[in-house]
């Protein structure tokens, strides 16, 4: 996709060039041709490595601007592959990227490379680099075209000596923010730097690192050594001398920006500064020429960022190590009582085996004999107990190294219920306690490993069972999904928790304390494995009691699916075939997409006509064409709440004399009188009760009998309406 803005920084006879710009986001294409656009050459846009390749045999380029990252093909695969071709083996290639690490670096140069451009871009650094090779290809293209004139070629020759001094320099500098880039020891950054100016650009030179309070960190020098290479030296703040701590701290004073003026030969101090921290001082012999000074100079501007992140890693590595210890510590002490819970459970096991199965060739063959059939009970119920508690430790162990894996599959949660009150009832019905189940008609689907999630619940269970006195009372519940999540509770009258205990109820070794009958306590592994295996469902346990001696009450929060499937209803609720009569218009209003197709399809099957809306203005969008009999309106609605609806929906001709009724959390004596302010005939307490929702209905339309009686038409929605 090409741009051909207008510009007066096009050749000096009106020539362009193009330039390929390579980057999967829109965005950034978007910044670099706002950046270049004004060059006025033709900006040529590719959004794949695919796309590139096939505008690189369309056009020849005089740059390309390639994004590391990409998704079908990344920019060092697309580099690689425009080598290939013959026209474009030489064609600069400048690297984009946020972030360079030294392998990504070294790979890029081996392909080609001239240069890695640091996003976001500095958009007069881009244009100059960029400007570079734009007029070094159109040097280039101007020799092959006017070869055969003796001017022009030498004009062109000139030109091409600049433009490859300002390669060479562009290829330089692009070399060393390599090298320097390359290392986070702050040592060899600095030794780095030395070697790029001596004898390049001065005789010696040495390196003053500050240490951001009152002395130098470091101190290197170097110069030429007699054999031609550099000599370094290391030095610490009290080898200075009394001239040059004067010179270098003056310098830091001072914070210079750039070198001090001074001809070949003669030394200058230059201040190191990353983002505008001062970081050290240079203080150099220069003995380069004047074109020298300027390359210089931005070296070492590249050197103090380097020289900073090298210092930064140092003590971030400080930190780690530090961080390690305490950690190392801590991960061989779980990893030691991991492997111990493994062990034991493992072992366990082995002798259960046997016993298990000896005690059932006892029962076979032994003669019935009350005492001996006592006895043989008693065992049999301790090894099913003790093979369950080796099972959730071993469990356990499991989770925390990372071995168990979920069969997920779609599920009923109360087939799950069911499955796991009938594996806990030998052990409620030998504590001889009542257990009430409440659970709802309506099938509740989720997706979970049905063998451990009927294992929570049992453990639930068991556990209400063990901490309750004989003849005790356990409730189980499962509640409709409320903001997409189901919850099933399992409450007790039996000991309670201690209030300092119940915030680490869950945790393994964590039940209490362990008196000498074992009345209370325990090793807590039930519980645990409860937290762990919901966790893996993405759900979440809670646990709360009134305090010791008043029972507690644990309750799980699983997320469904959005659908909840109604089963076949009772006669006595929901009619098998309703009269026509009786059937209704009926609007449901809330932001809960689950809870009100759940309504919808109750009422539904009761032979209703029923639209469903997520909130007040599409409600009252509806109720001039749905015409509505009864609206169901939640209170909490996002934008306009049920009140502000309920308003509304009164000054509305088709609903003025409607039903309303209210669905809300809140149910106390103030909510109601306000909703009745509001112009609801009726005041519904979340979850709602299906019975009652139906007996509201029913007792409307009979109030609305004698209005058919009198034959006064009623409202019918059209065919397709709502």
């Amino acid at each position: 996709m090409p741009l051909s803005p207008a510009s007066d920084e096009a050749g000096d006879d009106g020539e362009r060039a193009s330039i390929l710009i390579v980057d999967d986001l829109p965005e950034k294409l978007l910044v670099f041709r706002t950046v270049l656009e004004d060059m006025g050459h033709e900006l040529v846009c590719a959004r794949s490595g695919a796309e590139a390749l096939k505008e690189i045999l369309r056009c020849e380029f005089a740059a390309i601007l390639l994004d590391v990252n990409m998704p079908d093909i990344d920019g060092f695969e697309t580099a690689q592959l425009i080598r290939q071709y013959k026209r474009t083996a030489q064609t600069p290639i400048l690297f984009v990227t946020s972030y360079a690490d030294e392998m990504q670096t070294i790979r890029g140069y081996s392909l080609g490379a001239v240069d890695y451009i640091l996003s976001p871009v500095v958009p007069d650094i881009l244009r100059s680099k960029v400007k570079v090779f734009v007029d070094l290809h159109l040097t280039q293209r101007r020799l092959r075209r006017r070869a055969d004139e003796r001017v022009a070629l030498a004009a062109a020759e000139a030109a091409r000596l600049v433009a490859e001094e300002n390669t060479r320099r562009s290829l330089f500098l692009s070399q060393a923010s390599r090298i320097l880039g390359s290392t986070l020891d702050l040592e060899e950054a600095a030794s780095r730097l030395l070697e790029m100016l001596v004898p390049r650009f001065a005789t010696e030179a040495t390196l003053a690192l500050w240490d951001g309070s009152a002395a130098f960190d470091l101190i290197l020098d170097g110069d030429i050594a007699p054999t031609g290479g550099l000599r370094l030296a290391r030095r610490s703040a009290e080898q200075l001398g009394a001239d040059e701590s004067e010179l270098l701290h003056s310098a830091l004073a001072a914070g210079a920006a750039a070198p001090t003026p001074a001809g070949a030969g003669e030394p200058m101090v230059v201040p190191l500064t990353s983002a505008g921290r001062m970081i050290g001082v240079l203080r150099i012999a220069f003995a380069g020429s004047a074109e020298d000074r300027s390359g210089m100079g931005e070296l070492i501007e590249r050197s103090a960022i380097a020289l900073e992140n090298a210092r930064l890693y140092r003590t971030l590595q400080v930190e780690i190590e530090e961080r390690r210890g305490v950690e190392a510590l801590l991960q061989a002490s779980n990893q030691r009582k991991d492997e111990f819970l493994a062990m034991l459970s493992h072992e366990l096991r082995n002798p259960l085996a046997p016993i298990r199965t000896a005690l059932e060739v006892i029962r076979r063959l032994a003669p019935s004999e009350p005492k001996l059939d006592w006895a043989m009970e008693v065992t049999a119920r301790q090894v099913t107990q003790l093979t369950r508690l080796v099972e959730d430790l071993l469990d356990v162990a499991r989770i925390n190294q990372g071995k168990i894996a979920l069969q997920i599959e779609p599920l009923d949660l109360r087939a799950v219920i069911a499955h796991a009150t009938e594996t806990a009832r030998p052990f409620i019905e030998v504590r001889k306690h009542q257990l009430r189940s409440s659970i709802p008609d309506a099938a509740i689907m989720m997706r979970g490993d049905f063998a451990r999630l009927s294992q929570v619940v049992a453990n639930l269970l068991n556990n209400a069972a063990k901490y309750t006195e004989e003849g005790g009372l356990i409730e189980l519940s499962l509640m409709l999904p409320a903001q997409g999540q189901a919850v099933v509770s399992v409450r007790d009258n039996g000991m309670g928790i201690e209030g300092e205990l119940l915030p680490n109820v869950f945790e393994l070794f964590e039940q209490g304390k362990r008196s000498l009958d074992r009345s209370q306590g325990g090793l807590g592994v039930g519980l645990t494995l409860v937290h762990r295996l919901v966790g893996l469902h993405h759900g979440t346990v809670t646990a709360t009691s009134a305090g010791v001696g008043r029972g507690s009450e644990f309750s799980i929060a699983l997320p469904c699916l959005n659908e909840v499937v109604e089963v076949e209803a009772r006669p006595a609720s929901v009619p098998a075939d309703p009269a026509p009569a009786c059937a209704c218009r009926i609007l449901v209003v809330d932001d809960n997409h689950d809870a009100a197709d759940a309504t919808a399809m109750f009422l539904k099957l009761g032979g209703h006509e029923v639209k469903t809306v997520g909130n007040g203005s599409d409600a009252l969008a509806s109720a001039p064409v749905f015409e509505p009999d009864i609206v169901l309106l939640d209170i909490g609605l996002p934008g306009m709440d049920g009140y502000g609806v309920a308003g509304r929906l009164r000054e509305i001709t088709a609903t003025r004399a409607s039903c309303l009724i209210a669905l809300t959390g809140y149910g106390q004596p103030a909510d109601r009188e306000r909703a009745r302010q509001a112009g609801f005939d009726h005041h519904l307490t979340k979850p709602a009760d299906p019975e009652e929702l139906l007996e509201l209905i029913a007792g409307w339309m009979q109030a609305r009998a004698p209005e058919r009686e009198r034959g006064e038409p009623e409202r019918r929605l059209p065919r397709g309406g709502g």
